[in-house]
């Protein structure tokens, strides 16, 4: 086993290696999901009906995939091409595996199937080999195929099994710590390598489910052991940082520095590494203390400053999860709270949900659902409905006084805006009412730094899993006019296509379209608007995206949340039998 697993661990890690060929039953791991819910037959067909709407989509996208683009990793949705982003592996197909059976689109799944064998993982026309992606996309998405489908496909397996022999040469160090941006062709040719001083922490930090499940199938712990010395000196480094309890978005893996970086954040570049915490537990069996130890350290210390409450309109008992900062050296640190919310760090509410529950933190069940209906609001505030890539809000005061009021958002978009006190209190306000206008603000918002929408599926991940948890339809509800949105903004002839602004309501015309150039780049409105879609349909949106708007209405026994562990590619993980 690795070299730094810490002693209160030995006892549990030797439970665990029994319990990887199967001899030692996992612990009972407390209920995630309510019972499902009565319906009566009104909501059945309504639901029934949503559920056909978003598999139409998904199929929609995917013949376009088939058409243009087969076996390549993603199609393009404007000009009906293709395009090579991942290593030319056919990303999209394999992404797309699990959701085409779970789907009930078993002879496409088959046709998929037999075109797997024609990858070959020995050869790839990049340079670097993105080991984060890879794992998440390529091993998640054989590995979830293979469990979905009963086993049934051992091919599936075996591809797991090679994308994973590819990946342990870049574990190939004097620390063991991976190189997440590995030049294979360096390394074929004989050339030393070391982890870099430099690497984003939700790399290294986001490989444990994957590696971990492998060993579960294969009986073979070194998949395990690999990814078990990452975690390891994340544990050693957590109460070290400049931010006691949270790891920073840079992180040093060669000299296994977690200190020098003052920025941290569970949006991107970070995200995953938190979100493997307890999904890690539960793919264990619950059978190591670590990652439950982990998240509950962490956790305390996002509480704090990190979740915060926002103004807005409804008054709504809100959170989004910002940015924090360091200021200062030393001792006399600062955490200074960027009120920053992301697409990405949409994903907090689920995570802290299937903790409470897990980790029995019944009393963080209301934070999750804030967490929750704030990635909601970002989507019901937006013109189009679609919540942009990042944007700033106004955090409430420090007593707590979150009341709406127009005076309070004017003044948080005067400090943003504003350099100099105005000749009058009026000219200041005429001058905001154009801000507003001109940016396209939507009441609570006070800057929209990324209008993009790129098809991403962390708001509805978290929506699918309160669903889950808590039964309440407001979150099918909402789940539905996200979907609505989404395709009425995104669907093109082709597939989907990501957005440039979701600020802009005018034509869409699947062509691409631009409005009048906006020279300064800021969002201004100038002319007729025209939405604007670019020609990227990421994998994610048939991995993910599709698949938590379906399984939003499909049965709650439809991928439960108590037998399966999703990986951050919404690749489906079987959970060990109790």
């Amino acid at each position: 086993m690795g070299k730094s697993i810490g002693r209160n661990y030995r006892n549990d890690i030797l439970l665990l290696h029994t319990s990887l060929y199967r001899l030692e039953k996992p612990k009972k791991i407390p209920q995630i999901q309510t019972a499902p819910p009565k319906e009566d037959a009104a909501q059945k067909e309504e639901r029934l009906k949503r559920l056909a709407a978003v598999k139409e989509s998904f199929v929609h996208s995917w013949e376009g995939y088939k058409k243009h683009a087969w076996l390549r990793d993603e199609v393009t949705p404007l000009s009906g091409s293709w395009k090579d982003t991942f290593g030319g592996w056919a990303a999209t197909l394999v992404d797309s595996l699990d959701t085409l059976w779970i789907m009930g689109l078993k002879e496409d799944f088959e046709i998929a199937v037999q075109s797997v064998e024609e990858i070959d993982f020995t050869t790839t026309d990049q340079k670097d080999i993105n080991v984060f992606e890879t794992t998440i996309r390529y091993m998640g998405g054989f590995l979830a195929a293979y469990d979905v489908s009963g086993g049934k496909y051992p091919v599936l397996l075996l591809k797991a099994v090679e994308v994973a022999e590819l990946l342990m040469s870049c574990f190939d160090t004097p620390n063991r710590m991976p190189i997440p941006r590995w030049d294979w062709k360096k390394y074929l040719e004989g050339e030393d390598q070391v982890a870099p001083r430099r690497a984003l922490v939700s790399e290294p930090g986001s490989l444990s489910l994957e590696f971990t499940r492998l060993s579960q199938l294969t009986g073979n712990p070194k998949y395990y052991d690999a990814v078990q010395r990452i975690s390891d000196e994340f544990e050693k480094s957590q109460n070290s940082t400049r931010y006691p309890g949270l790891w920073p978005v840079s992180i040093d893996m060669q000299m296994l520095r977690f200190d020098e970086d003052t920025m941290f954040t569970m949006g991107g570049m970070s995200d995953s590494a938190y979100e493997y915490l307890p999904k890690q537990y539960m793919i264990l069996g619950g059978l190591l203390e670590q990652p439950k130890n982990m998240y509950e350290n962490f956790i305390a210390v996002a509480k704090q400053k990190m979740f915060f409450p926002i103004l807005n309109e409804k008054n709504l008992k809100i959170k989004v999860s910002g940015d924090i900062r360091i200021k200062g050296i030393a001792e006399s640190t600062t955490p200074e709270l960027i009120p920053r919310g992301q697409h990405l760090t949409c994903f907090t509410g689920g995570m802290v949900g299937i903790a409470s529950r897990i980790f029995n933190r019944p009393e963080e069940l209301q934070l999750a659902q804030e967490l929750t209906d704030g990635c909601i609001w970002a989507y019901d505030s937006s013109p189009n409905g679609i919540a942009p890539e990042i944007f700033a809000v106004v955090p409430c005061p420090e007593d707590h006084d979150c009341s709406w009021s127009k005076e309070k958002w004017y003044d948080a978009l005067a400090e943003v805006y504003m350099q100099a006190a105005s000749a009058s209190m009026e000219e200041t306000r005429q001058k905001l009412e154009r801000i507003v206008e001109e940016k396209r603000l939507s009441k609570g918002f006070t800057r929209l730094d990324d209008r993009r929408y790129i098809l991403r599926p962390e708001a509805i991940e978290s929506v699918f899993i309160m669903w889950r948890i808590t039964g309440e339809r407001r979150y099918q509800d909402a789940a539905w006019r996200m979907f609505e949105a989404v395709e009425r903004l995104c669907r093109t002839e082709v597939a989907a296509a990501a957005v440039m602004d979701v600020t802009v309501v005018g034509r869409k015309d699947g062509k691409g379209g631009k409005g009048k150039k906006d020279d300064d780049g800021d969002g201004d409105k100038e002319e007729e608007d025209r939405v604007e879609q670019l020609d990227s349909m990421e994998s994610f949106w048939l991995a993910e995206t599709l698949k938590y708007f379906y399984l939003c209405f499909s049965e709650f026994g439809v991928v439960s949340l108590d037998e399966w562990v999703l990986n951050t590619e919404a690749h489906p993980l079987r959970k060990l039998r109790t």
